[in-house]
């Protein structure tokens, strides 16, 4: 047994230099030729993220609008009422799904590198620094961007500060929790039960988070919630790419042009809206809706009129580099069926399938450079697999008439980052090495992580610290002077900096 437990703690071989990952011949190159063709694969996978988000998007749109027939009794007239309610809480639904499906990219990545290390007594790098690093993204580039998303002038502050201090609270619990099982309850092992209660406390977040959403006694923080509108973003803005996460005027029928939905307003009679609704059934064909998704994706988009060949000819070049990956995608079945659960399901798979190239492609970096994974993981794929947080938050700060989903999403990230992204793969890894083996999970390099942990919560202190001030000063977290909004921005990108400097010293043994 002694023999299969040295031969099991060894370090996967995943340096697999001698052979090809893109194409035959690729070994007769020299390494620094290597690097760069994998860099550059590297990033077109992360445009791929970028143009599936999209249909993730429209997908959860869908089921958080979905709503259901409520009948009460009106007190006065003794008569039912009939009226349409939410499904989705909105505090439940930034957490369990926003928060999820945004992060699944860093998921995925991390359950797929736990799967192949299955056998080793050492757990995988890539995904916990992938986890760590992009929770810093998610902290500091995505509030940078957010800061300055508000129209010049205009001010988004956060409405219910009872709710975005109990995500903060376990946000910030998420990676003390990580540190405390790192290095204190069993230091450099990670036990099966320690995996079972990091999963655990997601469930915890989610019933906490929905106890001060609804103000239960004894269990929730005494905050009075601020405005806030029923449904929280404004009418459709013709300046926004993408369809905001909570829709409006929902009583309005619907029409499909280019596999897009648009709101109809009332203005020309009930015969006229009659006809609306029936032209509406008919162009709700599913396998109409489907098939124009590919011929969407195979015709070059109508632009507007470019007087500079220039950004014409950028134009044409990035609809050439996006349309495989458009074309991929438009298998994702249309978002509206099923209240559009099918597309959300789906569009995680594909990105299940883009996050297993990326291991495949960080593995060959590492090996044909000698950059440390969690060094590659910190950064890049930090930043790589994050771009849906950065592309929710940013459109939830532009559409929505608050700060709370924008700000949430990016605490809600972080905290999903750890209970789910590590809590998963090493309740995975823990399991298959205590039936097999009676062994806990070793973490290599665990003192460069907790080194790691100790930098992310002196910079986060710092941003949290300037969105306190900037809510006491200006009178909101988003927005405000807009010379102050971009010094706020610049601080947060400085902070994100330091983290990933001094991490990467750290975990390479350099400091």
């Amino acid at each position: 047994m002694s023999d299969i437990l040295m031969v099991s703690s060894a370090p996967p071989t995943s340096c697999e230099s001698n052979t090809y990952l893109l194409f035959h011949g690729e070994t007769l190159l020299s390494n620094g030729v290597r690097a760069s063709l994998y860099t550059v694969a590297l990033v077109y996978c992360f445009i791929g993220l970028s143009a599936i988000t999209a249909r993730l998007f429209k997908s959860m749109e869908e089921i958080m609008k979905h709503s259901r027939e409520v009948v009460t009794i009106d007190p006065h007239t003794k008569a039912p009422v009939v009226k349409q309610e939410k499904v989705w809480n909105y505090t439940i639904a930034d957490i369990a799904l926003l928060a999820f499906g945004t992060s699944f990219p860093q998921i995925s990545l991390a359950t797929i590198d736990a799967i192949r290390n299955l056998g080793q007594l050492t757990a995988g790098g890539l995904g916990p620094g992938t986890l760590v690093g992009s929770a810093a993204f998610d902290l500091f580039p995505i509030h940078a961007v957010c800061v300055v998303m508000p129209r010049p002038g205009s001010k988004k502050k956060i409405s219910d500060l009872g709710v975005w201090l109990v995500e903060l609270c376990w946000s910030f619990w998420a990676y003390i929790w990580l540190y405390v099982i790192l290095e204190v309850w069993t230091p450099q092992v990670i036990t099966l039960w320690e995996a079972l209660l990091t999963v655990l406390q997601y469930g915890l977040l989610l019933l906490h988070a929905y106890a001060q959403d609804k103000r239960w006694p004894y269990v929730s923080i005494p905050f009075l919630r601020g405005e806030r509108p029923e449904d929280w973003v404004p009418p459709e803005d013709a300046s926004v790419d993408y369809d905001s996460i909570h829709d409006t005027n929902e009583a309005l029928p619907i029409t499909v042009q280019n596999n897009e939905y648009s709101k109809v307003p009332d203005t020309e009679g009930s015969s006229t809206m009659d006809h609306l609704v029936k032209d509406t059934q008919e162009d709700m064909s599913w396998p109409s809706i489907w098939r124009q998704q590919f011929i969407d994706a195979l015709e070059s988009p109508q632009s507007k009129k470019m007087d500079s060949v220039c950004l014409r000819l950028t134009r044409i070049f990035w609809n050439a580099i996006i349309a495989p990956w458009k074309f991929l995608f438009a298998f994702v079945p249309p978002y509206h069926i099923a209240h559009g659960w099918i597309a959300f399901i789906c569009s995680l798979t594909f990105i299940s399938g883009v996050a297993y190239g990326v291991t495949k492609l960080t593995d060959q970096i590492s090996c044909v450079t000698g950059v440390s994974p969690y060094v590659i993981a910190f950064t890049a794929l930090a930043a790589g697999t994050s771009w849906p947080d950065l592309v929710a938050s940013k459109i939830a700060a532009e559409r929505q008439v608050t700060a709370d989903s924008a700000i949430a999403n990016i605490t809600c990230s972080n905290s999903v980052n750890i209970y789910v992204g590590i809590g998963i793969p090493w309740l995975i890894n823990t399991a298959y090495n205590f039936f097999v083996y009676q062994e806990p999970l070793y973490i290599d390099n665990a003192a460069g992580l907790s080194f790691s942990l100790l930098v992310f919560f002196a910079t986060s202190f710092g941003c949290i610290t300037v969105l306190v001030l900037r809510r006491i000063i200006i009178g909101a977290e988003l927005g405000g002077p807009r010379l102050w909004a971009w010094v706020t921005s610049v601080y947060f990108m400085i902070l994100w900096v330091v983290f990933v400097v001094f991490s990467s010293l750290g975990v390479s043994g350099i400091i």
